[in-house]
This record gives C-alpha cells, structure tokens and sequence, in this order.
C-alpha cells in the first residue's frame, strides 16, 4: 500500500472523497509517523491525537451519509502555536503562557474545524514569532529534516518541519517577515504569505500588528492554494480584514500547472540577488529563470532602489509594535505569575519578576529596543522615520509592478545554517530575512517555492533552495499562476517533489 504520508493533500482529498480511504486511518498514518520521529524533529510542541480522531471519525460517518463535505474534509493539519486553539494549549513557544488553554478559536481554526479537518496539534516556533531559526523557542530546538544538525528556518519552522518530515500534510503559519517563506525556502516546501488582511488575525497572538500574517504551510503549490480559500476571507472582528472575496487561487495553481506563461513579464529585483548570497542559492535562482523563459515568460530586471533600507526599518518598526502588544503579559491576567522573592508584592514588582522569568533574551532584546524607539525625543528620529521608508518601499513596488506582473528573488539568502551558528549574532540572525522582508512592510501577497538543491558553504549533503514569488496586493492568484508553473517544470525534470530526496527518517 502507498504510504500516506507521502502523499499531497489534494491527493488525499481525491482518496477520501473516493472512499478509497477513510480519514481515521489517515489520521492515525500521521498520529503514527509523528511517535515515529517527532522526537528528533520536535516539529510538534503538543499532539491531540483523541480530538484529531474524534474529529476524523465524525468526518468518516458524515460522508457515509452522503453529507456534501468541504474538499479538505479529513486531510489533517498541524497549526503554529501562535495560532490559538480553544481547549489546546497555545504559548506562541514562550514560558510566560506555559500551560495557557485559550477559550476560543482564532478565526481560521474556525473555519477549519468547520471544514471537518483533524487537527493533529501545536507546532514549535521561535518566542512570540521573533526569529529566523526555531532556536529562540522556549522549549527546544526544531531540527531540520534534511540535516538533524540545521535549523528548519523560523519562526515557523516546527511546521515547515512537520511537512518536510511527512508529520503532516498541511500546516499553518504565520509570517511577520519571512516566518512563512523562509523556513519554506530551507525544508523544500511550499509557504505562501497572503496579501495582509486577506486572511483574518483575529485569534493570532500577536507580535506586530500591521505585519502579521497568517497562510498555508504545504508540499505543493496546489495544497497552498486549497488552503489559502479554505482560511482566507473577510472577518468583521479583524478590523484590518478586506471585504472583498479572494480570487480563484486554486484556478490559477492548475492553469499554471499546465505550464503556459505567455503573457506574463517577470520583474528580476537587483536588490536581491548577488553579494550575500550564497553561489548555490544563485545558481538555482537562475535557471529557474531560465524555466520561466522557457514557459513564455518574459524576465526583466527591475530596480527597487528603498529596498536596502528594508532590514533597518523593519526592526525599527517591529520591535515598537512588539513593545506594544506584550505589554499585556503583566503575570495579572493570565498565563505566567512570579512573585518577587523579597519585598512587597506589588503589581510593578510582579510584572516585573513575571516578564523577567517569562520572556527569553531575544523577546527582551526587542522589548528593549521598540520601547525605546518610542520614547519621547526618539520617535521621530527612529519610529517615524522607519515607517517614512516604509512608505518608501511601497511606492517601489507601485513603481515596478506598473512594469512586470510579478517579483522575483530567491527567498532566503543561504541554505539552513548549522544549529547555534548565529545564536550569539543577532544581526547576523536577521539578514535572513533580507529578501522576505519587504513584501511584509508593504502588505504584498508572497510565495516560496522550492527550486533545487545545492551544498552549503562548508560542504556536505545538498540542502533546498527557495524561489520567492512577490505579487501586488490582492493579487495573490498570480503567485499561484507563476508557482505552479516553475514547480511543474521542475518536478518534470527531477522526476518527482523535491521532498523525495530527503534523507529517510526512523
């Protein structure tokens, strides 16, 4: 029998609506494979397999009764833990909400559960969102499945992990400023950040409001736009939702599929690509170039002269917004309390003891620096300057999308990088994020999609690359269009998905 796990979800939709197949044993194919090597991944930072089964088995009785299901009815999923869950826990990988059971669901966990599809559990992430590796994660290191030695990429990369090790079939993440695609770019899989407010934070713990972004973690392109329709829409208790429908992204994946892009100009951006980026990465970059030409696509170098700036101003304007929103995690309300251990108990002194214990030094680190680009007689010359360039970077893309159809570089700088690598190196930390950042600042859908393999500067067994996708706002069907293509193309000549090369686990 075929192992299941291996198999997309869009398959495993096709099996399931065909009873080939019933969502309990695909279930438990995952519950089983995550007992089987979760535990040198620790993609996962919780497992529910009784409501996951509960959930499959209400699926399997409805569609015996001829129920008319949604398409992903009984494909799994694992959901980020910054994503909260009403009966699970939910600490965003931080020690002050250790043990946190939230009353409610977010919105898009809403709509999945709604959708009849198992929730398997919470995967690890890097402390409320902040980092490039899983390493800032209040409980352990994620490892990459490709090399146990590696980061799987961050902050999301428990679930670009669970998908690269066949833990699951679908993922939730978020992305602040490459948290999707950039684990997507260094596990071989798909991540996919949507146009910001086209799918709704409501429900996300939130690390910077006008950034945040949550989208699907997948193996193929596809999968990402199934899961886009199911999670995306307009939702009246997110006051940054749009209320306009999305366009038909799972349309747009099977027309690129077929592999025609006549029609489509393809904008190269200069300021990202060459010094700093690893040979390999480039030398994969560019025959995916070559793939593009090949399927009718016109490319083109364009020039977004602001985007040197993005780094700088994205940890300005981050770390103030972070200040800002955990500044509710005050040892009062809920989650963590530490009294001091001397002294009056004072609501200063256990705020103070709770954020002590609680916080990692990362989560600190940006506390410490967003509150002081917010003081007074700094504002301006930290904060406001910082959205000023923001603005300018805007008007960038503006500029080069009245010239091409969509943006391209390669997603992440370098292949994974060894475990503790850059721990001590924070800004050697965030130049990872050099080529996502960007989409984020303006609010732009983006796509990674893998695009080869090549061997890390040291040497040693190849590792994936990542080929970014950028698009104008709401107008996310042309990263599919695009995606599919260049993943059709590429999975044709390497005889399959990049994933069934990676190394065998347990």
């Amino acid at each position: 029998m075929t192992d299941l796990t291996r198999l997309s979800a869009a398959v495993l939709a096709e099996k399931l609506r065909a009873r080939e197949i019933t969502s309990v044993d695909l279930t438990q194919a995952f519950l089983d494979r995550i007992v089987s090597v979760d535990g040198a991944i620790h993609a996962f930072l919780h497992v529910d397999a009784d409501a996951a089964l509960a959930t499959a088995r209400d699926v399997d009785a409805r569609r015996e009764a001829g129920e008319d299901l949604h398409p992903l009815a009984g494909v799994p999923i694992a959901v980020k833990d910054v994503v909260v869950t009403k009966g699970q826990p939910s600490t965003a990988g931080s020690k002050i909400l250790e043990g946190w059971i939230p009353p409610y669901d977010a919105t898009l966990v809403e709509k999945i559960r709604a959708a009849g599809m198992p929730i398997l559990g919470k995967t690890n992430m890097d402390e409320f969102a902040m980092g490039s590796s899983t390493e800032h994660s209040a409980y352990g290191n994620t490892h990459n499945p490709w090399d146990l030695e590696r980061i799987p990429g961050g902050s999301g990369g428990g679930s670009a992990a669970a998908l690269a090790s066949f833990e699951a079939p679908l993922a939730i993440g978020t992305d602040t400023g490459g948290s999707i695609r950039q684990p997507g770019a260094v596990t071989g899989t798909v991540g996919v950040k949507p146009t910001y407010g086209s799918v709704s934070r409501y429900g996300l713990i939130a690390l910077a409001s006008s950034l945040d972004q949550a989208g699907p973690v997948t193996r193929t392109v596809l999968d990402s736009a199934l899961l886009h329709e199911l999670i995306g829409g307009h939702d009246p208790r997110d006051s940054t939702s749009i209320d306009e429908p999305l366009p038909d992204l799972v349309e747009a994946a099977r027309q690129g599929a077929a592999g025609d892009l006549s029609g489509v100009r393809v904008g190269v951006v200069t300021e990202l690509q060459g010094e700093g980026y690893q040979e390999g990465v480039q030398a994969r970059f560019d025959e995916s170039l070559d793939i593009l030409r090949a399927a009718g696509a016109e490319v083109v170098e364009v020039s977004c002269p602001h985007f040197e700036y993005a780094l700088a101003a994205y940890y300005l304007i981050l770390p103030a917004e972070a200040s800002s929103n955990l500044a509710k995690f005050d040892g009062m309300r809920f989650g963590l309390r530490v009294e001091p251990e001397e002294g009056p108990v004072t609501a200063e002194r256990v705020m103070a003891a709770t954020r002590g214990a609680g916080f990692g030094d990362e989560v600190k680190r940006r506390i410490i620096l967003g509150t002081y680009a917010l003081s007074a007689g700094y504002y301006d010359a930290y904060y406001g300057s910082a959205q000023k360039v923001r603005t300018l970077i805007q008007q960038d893309f503006d500029a080069a999308f009245g010239q091409v159809d969509v943006l391209v570089s390669p997603t992440a700088p370098t292949t994974a990088f060894r475990l503790g690598e850059k721990l001590d190196d924070p800004l050697a930390m965030y130049l990872n994020d050099v080529a996502t950042i960007p989409a984020n600042l303006a609010g732009i859908p983006g796509i990674s999609v893998p695009n080869g393999l090549t061997a890390p500067p040291e040497g040693g067994a190849e590792l994936p690359t990542g080929f970014q996708i950028l698009a104008p706002a709401k107008a996310d069907d042309r990263l599919y269009r695009v995606g599919a293509a260049l993943e059709a193309a590429l999975e044709k000549s390497w005889g399959g998905p990049l994933l069934d090369r990676a190394p065998e686990l347990g």
